[in-house]
C-alpha cells in the first residue's frame, strides 16, 4: 500500500520559511517522481515543483528562485524548501509521486498517480 506523508507545514509571517518534508513508502523499487502541488480555496491544485531519480527538477515560475526541491532517494523522501514567503503561497500542499522517469518534466496532476493528504501553509502579511 503506498502512503505519502507530509509534514512541515504551518504559519509564517511574510519574508518567513518554511521546509516541507514527503515520505513516501509501499513500493519495492521507489518512484522516479517525487512532486508538489497546491491548492488554495476555489482555486484548481497546481504544480509548484518536482524532481526525477536522475536528479532533474522543474519549477513552477511563481516560485523560481525563492523555493528549492531536494530528495533522498535512500529514503523515498522529499523536500521543499520555501524561503520569502509571500501571503500568496497560502495553500495546501499536496506531496505526489509517480514512477515514471520523465513525469517531473509535467506540470498537470494528471501525471501522478499517487497523492498525500496534504500539508496546510499559510503566509500571513
Amino acid at each position: 500500500q503506498v502512503q505519502l506523508v507530509e509534514s512541515g507545514g504551518g504559519l509564517v509571517q511574510a519574508g518567513g520559511s518554511l521546509r516541507l518534508s514527503c515520505a513516501a513508502s509501499g513500493r519495492p523499487f521507489g518512484f522516479s517522481t517525487l512532486g508538489w502541488f497546491r491548492q488554495s480555496p476555489g482555486k484548481e491544485r497546481e504544480f509548484v515543483s518536482a524532481i526525477a531519480w536522475s536528479g532533474g527538477n522543474k519549477y513552477a515560475d511563481s516560485v523560481k528562485g525563492r523555493f528549492t526541491i531536494s530528495r533522498d532517494s535512500a529514503k523515498n523522501t522529499v523536500y521543499l524548501q520555501m524561503n520569502s514567503l509571500k501571503p500568496e503561497d497560502t495553500a495546501v500542499y499536496y506531496c505526489a509521486a509517480d514512477p515514471r522517469p520523465l513525469s517531473f518534466t509535467r506540470t498537470d496532476s494528471t501525471a501522478y498517480d499517487y497523492w498525500g493528504q496534504g500539508t496546510q501553509v499559510t503566509v500571513s502579511s
